[in-house]
């Protein structure tokens, strides 16, 4: 998963001297706008010397501070990047150049890009966040709100779906304005609200995300290796990679993650969820739904 500039300067903590410890926290403070201010007003927020700015840099793997901030562009490039960006910056509008013979299929190549996004969407999430997700989708004394995006709500309902034969207490954030202002509304701490986001992210995530943290509820946050706004607020952030041959992103390596939550899911229910499953298949039945 391709690490931001931010996760770079939180991992490093440790190895800077206690000025660099000082310019980290003031660029992760006010990140990422922190960082292209100029080094003299860095360093005079921080408290230390223009030179220390520019060791906190070097520290980081960077000839100058200057290259530092053309990283954080590079990186708020990709992670603004709409389908139609991605589409010219990879050529693929071009028309005059035949397809190579040699080339390997679409499908050989899928093959390739999709399963190792996949091992290092699964790899690099931290387990600790994904068996806190597990242990709130199963607290029974919880309520789960499931809402997604342009196409993530796909992802949304196939999770939501699922949690329904699981346990009770699980809905699809309503679309319509009204009954959607309603359900935001009662949101209490006993609330956990699951959102999906990813790049050219939708406010209405963040606002939600803030929403349920005011009223001390919990969120977790599937979003992208840049993350969505809405994971400053989040409990639990699951990113994925979204790698893939075409402009649009993937979601496969998300629903990777969604298909791995819901067996963490039926796993932590035990008895409980084959139980719900028996009672869930019996009420269809009676009623002719399958």
């Amino acid at each position: 998963m391709s690490s931001t500039l931010a996760d770079d300067i939180r991992t490093k903590l440790g190895d800077l001297s206690p000025a660099e410890r000082k310019v980290a926290r003031v660029l992760l403070a006010g990140y990422p706008s922190a960082v292209f201010e100029t080094v003299a007003t860095i360093a005079e927020r921080a408290a230390v010397s223009a030179p220390t700015v520019l060791r906190f840099a070097a520290r980081l793997g960077y000839r100058g501070f200057p290259e530092l901030q053309a990283a954080l562009r590079t990186e708020l490039d990709a992670r603004n990047a709409s389908p139609l960006s991605l589409y010219e910056a990879n050529d693929l509008a071009r028309e005059d150049d035949p397809p190579s013979t040699n080339r390997p299929s679409l499908l050989i190549r899928t093959s390739t890009v999709l399963p190792a996004a996949v091992v290092q969407t699964c790899a690099e999430i931290p387990p600790h966040d994904f068996e806190r997700a597990v242990a709130l989708l199963t607290d029974h004394k919880r309520h789960i709100t499931l809402v997604g995006g342009r196409f993530t709500h796909l992802l949304a309902q196939y999770l939501g779906l699922h949690l329904m034969q699981l346990r009770q207490d699980v809905r699809l954030l309503p679309d319509r304005p009204v009954e959607r202002t309603a359900a935001l509304a009662q949101l209490t701490k006993r609330d956990v609200v699951v959102l999906f986001d990813y790049r050219r992210y939708e406010d209405d995530k963040t606002a939600i995300a803030r929403l349920v943290r005011e009223a001390v509820g919990k969120v977790i946050v599937f979003t992208d290796p840049w993350l969505s706004p809405a994971a400053a607020h989040a409990d639990v952030v699951l990113p994925s990679q979204v790698s893939t041959l075409s402009p649009y992103d993937s979601l496969v390596p998300s629903l990777a993650v969604v298909e791995a939550l819901i067996a963490g899911v039926v796993d932590a229910l035990g008895p409980q969820a084959h139980q719900r499953m028996r009672t869930y298949e019996e009420v269809a039945r009676r009623s002719g739904l399958v």
